[in-house]
């Protein structure tokens, strides 16, 4: 890497408040003093959405944002990632000799859509930020700021990682082999992130302990049998009747073998075979999503699915070429530090704009990379627009989500506080 340097509702924990007592941190004040800032930066970046890990005019808004700041810049070799290391200036050693250091994350790339918000800062070049990465960026920036502004008073150092390629370029993963984690010297102690979301209430904040969002695997399958007439097909071995039977027998297995209370979903979101309505085909081809919650669950889907699907396949004398891949692990919060993130949120903003979830997200994260090397917590944001009736809001993702940028002070706000809180429960510890 090239490395610069330029100038169920919670109770609230108490301890944080004691832990925090002799350590000044940012204010709502604080964070309103930058609130036009951030949606003058976040509008910018919105413009300019870019897909993928090159993302040469969001990294380049990301450092005019940084610049003159007393931190220490890092710019990714393999991915136009950035990361800022903000030095406190009460850099106490641990009993191990080491300088604690916590770990915010935003992710920074935009989705291949076109985009249809009526926003009058909306993108027109077909990429859109319809996930709300233009949020995350801009108030990882504002976290850093007003961090920044009290850096003398911290006791440890905040690793701020500005990550491409969270839309299926495992972009975390590539910046972890690059030492996002190691970046301030010694691993960091714990790490944090929130996602923005278009549909849900304005200001609310959502996690969980424990599993949290969905591993996602893929398997690709090619069944192999043996093309004919359509009218004789007794001659050869359908290759399309064996992968509509597969469609069934994989949902069925589920519900026989996996407990509901640890599930596993399967989809079959591709099928592709055949050339004409009276030729059967040589194959066809199948490509399944398999979503799971747990690390338990994900190893069993990875041994027992593709042994499933040869033995089936086998069974009706064909055969069948089978890739299984795990594209990501399952987010999973440390217990602790979920309590922390909800806590946290509650004490700034009030206990019933923090909520604890039920249940886990099926969707997938690759910070759930982070969390597999250190303990930490990841949860949601709400920003719908406020006057915006519910049934008219759409998820992210849609070519209509329209996330509000009235949340970005206390999305900062919060950032800021989850790290230095964090940073003051270690130097108390």
């Amino acid at each position: 890497m090239s490395t610069s340097t330029h100038a169920d509702t919670p109770s609230i924990d108490r301890s944080s408040s004691s832990a925090t007592a002799d350590i000044h941190l940012p204010t709502p004040d604080d964070a309103a003093d930058i609130a036009d800032g951030l949606v003058t930066l976040r509008r910018s970046l919105h413009e300019n959405a870019e897909v993928g890990l090159d993302l040469p005019a969001t990294q380049e808004l990301v450092l005019d944002a940084l610049e003159c700041l007393d931190i220490e810049v890092t710019k990714g070799n393999g991915l136009s990632s950035v990361v800022a290391v903000l030095r406190g200036g009460r850099r106490a050693e641990d009993s191990t000799g080491v300088v604690p250091a916590v770990l915010l994350r935003g992710d920074m790339d935009g989705l291949p859509v076109q985009e249809a918000t009526g926003f009058d800062f909306a993108a027109t070049t077909g990429r859109m930020h319809a996930c709300g990465h233009d949020l995350h960026t801009s108030g990882l920036v504002g976290a850093l700021k007003l961090l920044h502004r009290n850096r003398d008073a911290l006791p440890g150092d905040v690793v701020f990682m500005f990550q491409p390629g969270e839309e299926g370029y495992d972009g975390a993963g590539k910046m972890i082999d690059e030492g996002v984690l190691d970046a301030a010297g010694p691993r960091v102690k714990a790490a944090y992130g929130i996602h923005v979301s278009a549909d849900q209430e304005l200001g609310s904040a959502y996690s969980r302990r424990g599993s949290y969002m969905a591993a996602f695997s893929k398997m690709s399958i090619t069944v192999r049998g043996k093309g004919t007439h359509a009218s004789r097909p007794a001659t050869g071995l359908d290759p399309i009747q064996v992968g509509a039977m597969l469609v069934g027998q994989l949902q069925e297995y589920v519900t026989r073998r996996f407990d509901i209370f640890d599930p596993l979903v399967i989809t079959v979101g591709q099928f592709n075979g055949g050339t004409a309505p009276n030729v059967i085909p040589d194959f066809a081809e199948l490509v399944v999503s398999i979503r799971t919650f747990s690390d338990e669950v994900t190893a069993r889907a990875e041994a027992e699915l593709p042994q499933l699907v040869g033995e089936l396949v086998a069974a009706h004398g064909l055969e069948a070429d089978i890739d299984y891949e795990l594209v990501l692990p399952p987010t999973i919060n440390d217990d602790a530090e979920a309590d922390f993130f909800l806590e946290t949120f509650a004490d700034l903003f009030g206990t019933d704009r923090a909520v604890a979830r039920p249940n886990p997200i099926p969707g997938s994260e690759d910070f759930s990379r982070v969390l597999e090397q250190v303990p930490g917590a990841y949860g949601h944001f709400g920003v719908a627009l406020p006057n915006l009736p519910a049934a008219e809001r759409e998820a992210n993702h849609s070519p209509r989500a329209r996330h509000s940028d009235e949340g970005l002070a206390d999305h900062a706000l919060f950032l800021a506080h989850l790290a230095g809180r964090k940073l003051a429960r270690l130097a108390q510890d």
